[in-house]
């Protein structure tokens, strides 16, 4: 995509604490559910400023963080020296371009509703995993759309819980299950957000 849907939000993303205190519940339920290790090598899809791997980075080998906006991934860029794992930024559209990569483990912290084909993206995540690779996707219970007050491309507004497991089925993830891993809190309401888990 061309448009840099996030460039004027990327410079002050990590200055809204209830966005930061979100994060952070998504990270402490990634954490709580998945047994990370040193050995492993995962992916941040969405990965924005950070705000997800750097809670996840003490726990892991490397960390691929990949995320279509050039203002977002400049941001994190800031804070790779600080973080305690090695971090790899790629800037590219994922439901374009190809990784000829395989993980350990895929996290994601709402960016599949910004994404059309959320049925391919699963399918891609299966295949970039290892054997026995988890994947951790947060992201929004159905809303009526008023979760977003700008345009950064939305093609979902949010999921429904049942619907979005069974796309992580057909594309061959098991062990799954589906948590509330936070509230996002926000000025006109606040929104459930559900983290599935599951692996290859």
């Amino acid at each position: 995509m061309s448009n840099d849907y996030f460039k004027l939000k990327a410079e002050s993303y990590d200055n809204d604490a209830k966005r930061v205190s979100n994060v952070d519940n998504i990270a402490n339920s990634i954490l709580s559910s998945i047994p990370f290790n040193k050995n492993m090598h995962i992916m941040d899809f969405g990965s924005g400023t950070g705000l997800l791997l750097e809670r996840v980075a003490p726990f892991v080998k490397k960390i691929t963080a990949v995320d279509v906006s050039d203002a977002m991934c400049k941001q994190l860029n800031e804070k790779i020296k600080n973080l305690d794992c090695e971090v790899e930024i790629l800037q590219l559209d994922l439901t374009k371009t190809k990784l000829d990569i395989k993980f350990d483990g895929i996290i994601s912290s709402l960016t599949m509703h910004h994404i059309e084909d959320t049925q391919s993206m699963f399918n891609d995540f299966y295949a970039m995993l290892n054997d026995n690779g988890v994947i951790a996707i947060a992201d929004l219970d159905t809303e009526d759309g008023s979760f977003h007050t700008d345009d950064t491309r939305v093609f979902h507004f949010g999921f429904d819980r049942k619907a979005f497991e069974d796309k992580a089925i057909a594309a061959g993830f098991k062990n799954i299950k589906i948590i509330t891993a936070s509230i996002d809190e926000k000025p006109h309401g606040n929104y459930p957000v559900f983290l599935l888990i599951g692996n290859k």
